[in-house]
């Protein structure tokens, strides 16, 4: 017994020692007056992005630390649980359904940009060679699934019920002008089935991280060359929690995001800057 209460001592005092190191290091960043805030996003480009807004925050005393995920599937949950202080890879119509869908309250400080959303083809060079038959394959979430039926409207190619919402799924298509077979696929496998299918609609940032090219070097459509077809649903956001909405360093964080150095950046990734005053 003696021998066991001398090991409880000797644990009590080292969880003690850690639990002093921990309040040293907490008041040591106190004191030094620098926070640190991690931001997620969906690809390298925005990696980049996020670098250069950090390096002008430098004089706030704040610290951006980036985090790439792979997909679209992480990046809110980890948002809603705390792992992240702000996120910026998705648009205001994937934001919306992902808090319908899983009883949450993320919203948003502000635009970033607007990513272009092409049609790409390794068996036709426009859309109207589209025949019945052929198959496109689309991303399966309702909102970038939702933005390909879009642009399959404005091509003429299917038409969408008169009450179809802003983000419609396979079920609004009041017909098929061409009898097309549409196959829903989860967004980042996109490119990977791009040789099995006649045509698919592909997220940017896979564009050019799995196809190394661009919309404008590859794709037989793009959206945004028709912006007055396309919803501001589709312009993507700095995703926040819900509390931290109005908090001051955010405030400090957009503003150092919205400049016209990080627009230069994001023209030269082929997107377009969103914020109101960036032209």
């Amino acid at each position: 017994m003696k021998k066991l209460s001398k090991i409880l001592t000797a644990l009590v005092a080292i969880f003690a020692i850690v639990a002093l190191t921990a309040c040293g290091a907490k008041k040591e960043d106190a004191k030094d007056g620098t926070k640190t805030y991690v931001v997620g996003v969906a690809s390298d480009q925005q990696k980049e992005v996020w670098e250069k807004v950090g390096e002008s925050l430098k004089a706030d005393n704040i610290k951006i630390k980036v985090k790439l995920f792979s997909g679209y599937t992480e990046e809110n949950p980890a948002l809603a649980d705390g792992s992240l202080d702000l996120n910026s890879f998705q648009h205001v119509a994937y934001l919306e359904n992902y808090n319908k869908e899983n009883n949450k309250d993320l919203t948003y400080i502000g635009f970033t940009l607007i990513s272009p959303f092409g049609l790409y083809s390794d068996k036709i060079k426009e859309p109207k060679e589209l025949k019945n038959g052929d198959t496109v394959a689309i991303p399966n979430d309702v909102t970038n699934g939702g933005r390909a039926l879009q642009a399959l409207a404005a091509l003429d190619i299917i038409t969408l019920k008169k009450d179809a919402p802003d983000s419609p799924t396979v079920k609004d298509i009041d017909k098929k002008n061409v009898d097309i077979k549409i196959e829903e696929i989860q967004a980042d496998q996109l490119v990977s089935v791009l040789p099995d299918v006649t045509a698919a609609f592909i997220n940017t940032n896979y564009v050019t991280d799995q196809m190394h090219t661009t919309p404008k070097e590859s794709a037989i459509y793009i959206d945004t060359d028709h912006l007055d077809k396309v919803s501001d649903l589709y312009k993507n956001v700095i995703a926040v929690r819900k509390e931290d909405k109005n908090k001051a360093d955010f405030k400090k964080i957009l503003k150092a995001y919205q400049t016209p150095e990080i627009a230069k950046m994001i023209e030269a990734t082929n997107d377009y800057p969103a914020w109101d005053d960036a032209k």
